[in-house]
């Protein structure tokens, strides 16, 4: 069976829908019942980021030096992102929060999402999970990554300020939230998170417009995340670009050309 461009080689449902893999020239692709990919892995290297937008959001490294404490990820996917931070970072620590059980055994039966003593999948609505731990977890996590859609947008339970007011209380002062937004800044829903984002961060934050995509990666620093030089920051981009071979000196050109009236907020001249 074909779909989607590519050959069909698993096909399931649960309440919420139909989940699909599918693959096409050597990539392995999930799909929620609609065209638009929600986590894609190369078959030849399952390791590597595939997906523009997933590699965009690790646009953080740019800030932060490095992850040896905990992270709380809200939409497992295929587990393209959790399966990278685990693979880089021996001593991170990750909670994932997946609405649906059956994207969990699809990432781990499909894209190779490990069983690993570092990594815990909790299955909850992941904004009802981050609103009733704003005591219990308070200041717990270095880095929080949101990447919640469903097979028509982001998910519901996230678009709303409540929302991202628990996740900066989840956040260690010096921490960042990490968000993947869709429909560019021409999108309603867009500008009302980006407003959400700046009143609850204090308007600490940038956005990373993805090539050639409708993606749009928000970054958030919490008040005591550290203001860098945009030298050290160019430096740094050159550094990681050779580590990981992602394109860190792009996304730091266009976090630069697209945040003028923010920029200054967390990035010094």
């Amino acid at each position: 069976m074909y779909r989607y461009e590519g050959r069909v080689i698993h096909e399931s449902h649960d309440d919420d829908g139909i989940l699909e893999v599918v693959e096409s020239d050597g990539v392995r692709s999930l799909h929620f019942g609609s065209f638009p990919r929600q986590s894609s892995m190369l078959l030849a290297e399952p390791d590597k980021l595939y997906l523009n937008y997933v590699r965009a959001m690790t646009s953080w490294l740019l800030f932060k030096p490095t992850l040896d404490d905990e992270a709380l990820i809200i939409g497992l996917g295929g587990g393209s992102l959790t399966k990278h931070l685990l693979h880089h970072f021996p001593d991170c620590r990750l909670k994932v929060v997946e609405y649906r059980d059956s994207v969990v055994k699809i990432a781990r039966s499909h894209f190779g999402l490990p069983l690993d003593p570092r990594l815990k999948v909790i299955i909850d609505d992941g904004a009802k999970y981050v609103r009733q731990r704003t005591e219990s977890q308070s200041e717990q996590y270095s880095l929080m990554f949101v990447d919640a859609f469903d097979h028509e947008g982001m998910a519901p339970s996230i678009s709303n300020h409540a929302f991202f007011d628990a996740c900066k209380m989840l956040l260690k002062k010096d921490g960042m939230l990490v968000i993947n937004l869709w429909g560019g800044a021409g999108n309603p829903l867009f500008k009302q998170v980006a407003l959400w984002l700046g009143r609850t961060f204090d308007w600490r934050i940038l956005f990373l417009p993805v090539p050639d995509r409708g993606n749009i990666i928000g970054l958030a620093f919490n008040e005591e995340a550290p203001l860098h030089s945009m030298k050290d920051l160019r430096t740094r981009a050159i550094i990681l670009e050779q580590i990981y071979q992602i394109e860190f000196i792009s996304y730091l050109k266009e976090i630069a050309k697209h945040n003028a009236s923010v920029l200054s907020n967390s990035i010094q001249k």
